[in-house]
């Protein structure tokens, strides 16, 4: 029997983004897959229009361990993307045991007292050294504007019009925009690949970079796909985890 995957989504989006790569993993995986399971962020996908408003940042943290050990899995590949970066970190460390392996794709992690806003900033990319941007002015842009480089630089046109018009329905809890208490070190001792998007206009691959650093990622793998690689890149991200399972 193949590992068992569990995938947490970033910020704004649901467990439906993993719906095509985990078909993927289906199909490459065959009999000798394990467990598949999408989790949903409070306010996200399954748990859309809830009242998350008195949740802080180590109820979602509860929240999703409690999710994780309701389904009795043991030996996980705890696979996240873009702000699930900031929970990992806390899952790993509160049960160590229950994970094998932590990957991230394109995920963020944030200098310690620095809140994911102030990583992001509000300006465009490059102009601070110290934040990650935006492709294109926040403050002379529209919401699809900004958005389509960001999530859908390398989809066509139907793709890009059905994403866009789901992101609006997902929401974090506003605890984890204002959280500062990220920490890496005990990341050391932890099994952790990191998978750069190279087309990524969300989170630049050079910020990645960084990122992945500070997960102490000892494996680095590089996809050349935009931010929702899962999405469009499905089976080569596949191949991927496959392969990052193994060991």
């Amino acid at each position: 029997m193949g590992a068992n995957f569990m995938f947490l989504h970033g910020g704004g989006q649901g467990g439906w983004v993993w719906d095509r790569l985990i078909n993927a993993l289906r199909l490459q995986s065959g009999e000798d897959g394990g467990a598949l399971r999408a989790l949903d962020v409070p306010g996200c996908g399954t748990k859309r229009g809830r009242d998350t408003s008195a949740l802080d940042f180590d109820g979602i943290v509860a929240e999703l361990l409690a999710d994780i050990e309701a389904t009795g899995l043991r030996d996980i590949v705890l696979v996240g993307h873009s702000q699930a970066g900031t929970v990992m970190p806390k899952l790993a460390a509160a049960r160590p045991g229950l994970f094998r392996r932590l990957v991230y794709v394109s995920c963020s992690s944030p200098l310690p007292g620095v809140t994911v806003p102030e990583m992001i900033g509000k300006g465009v990319q490059g102009q601070h050294a110290d934040q990650v941007g935006w492709p294109v002015d926040p403050a002379t842009s529209t919401r699809d504007e900004r958005y389509r480089p960001m999530f859908c630089n390398d989809m066509d046109e139907g793709e890009t019009v059905a994403l866009l018009a789901r992101l609006d329905g997902d929401v974090w809890p506003t605890s984890s925009y204002l959280a500062r208490d990220w920490s890496y070190d005990h990341l050391a001792t932890v099994p952790t690949s990191y998978v750069i998007l190279l087309q990524d206009q969300a989170l630049p691959a050079a910020w990645q970079e960084r990122f992945a650093e500070r997960f102490h990622a000892d494996r680095v793998i590089r996809i050349d796909a935009g931010h929702q690689g899962m999405m469009t890149r499905p089976h080569a991200l596949a191949e991927v985890l496959i392969a990052e399972a193994r060991d």
